[in-house]
């Protein structure tokens, strides 16, 4: 039976079928122990489920993690870099080479929940959804879960120099990650199919999906780079790159839907919003 963490205003809780149970301990607390610990934690609290989970909560499901990101780990994901920006071999020793693209990409507080809105920036003219696989990770590295991951991108800024990937990635409303974190006991091995809807005025605008079977990287290998000189003390998410890239005539639009999904995961779903402000008397089509 899978069981599910969810972040509501009341605190944390476990759900296993439809039923829940406060969980009792912060996610913080949870990355902060031992795995075998944590799991006994959430398997004492879904032996006591009951009822049905309260009214949908738009909360992100971390407290104070980090989430951070690879990128070009899918052979999709390097082809699309190198048509928007004509860098290909940059590209491709990022999707050879042994160190992997890891890059900040959200504080706790900026982050946004299922049902909330994702941003695209004012001052971008080409702007996609990015669906990823978010790895839970505890304070030694270890994968305690998965959730599913958006990590929104401006393809005209990264494309315009490769130094502006801060600002086509990190700004309000650019990552939404939910709507749970299934542990990793729960969510079995993989390798996990993950699709990438986008709906606009009641039509399908773009649908894709891939597998993290077409990974260039393990996630293991991406969590121990990320920890090589990095501690998290109360756990981190690090989303794991995207193998799902629209064609180049395609761009997210203010009151598009995303839809991200996952048949292990659920489906992560939020509307489009514009984010910022343009600078006057410039033009970015």
């Amino acid at each position: 039976m899978p069981i599910s963490l969810h972040h509501l205003r009341t605190g944390w809780a476990v759900c296993r079928d439809g039923a829940w149970a406060p969980l009792g301990h912060t996610l913080a607390d949870l990355l902060a122990m031992p795995a075998a610990r944590a799991r006994l934690v959430v398997e004492a609290a879904a032996a006591h489920t009951t009822g049905e989970l309260p009214l949908h909560d738009t909360r992100p499901p971390v407290d104070r993690q980090e989430i951070w990101a690879a990128g070009v780990t899918y052979r999709r994901s390097r082809d699309g870099r190198r048509e928007e920006s004509g860098h290909g071999p940059l590209y491709d020793h990022v999707y050879t080479g042994e160190r992997p693209e890891i890059f900040f990409k959200s504080s706790p507080w900026r982050v946004v929940g299922d049902h909330d809105a994702v941003g695209i920036r004012s001052d971008s003219g080409w702007d996609v959804p990015e669906a990823e696989i978010g790895l839970v990770l505890n304070a030694t590295g270890d994968v305690f879960g998965y959730t599913l991951g958006n990590d929104m991108s401006s393809r005209s800024i990264e494309g315009e120099n490769p130094l502006y990937l801060p600002q086509a990635k990190i700004y309000d409303r650019s990552c939404a990650i939910g709507p749970a974190i299934v542990p990793h006991w729960s969510a079995g091995p993989g390798p996990f199919t993950i699709g990438l809807r986008v709906l606009r005025d009641g039509a399908e605008a773009y649908a894709a999906t891939t597998t993290t079977a077409a990974m260039t990287r393990s996630f293991t290998d991406l969590a121990g780079w990320l920890f090589r000189a990095l501690s998290f003390p109360d756990g981190v998410v690090l989303l794991t790159g995207t193998g799902v890239v629209p064609d180049a005539d395609f761009t997210a639009r203010p009151g598009d839907t995303i839809e991200i999904w996952c048949p292990e995961l659920g489906l992560l779903t939020n509307r489009v919003v514009t984010v910022g402000r343009n600078l006057i008397g410039v033009d970015h089509g």
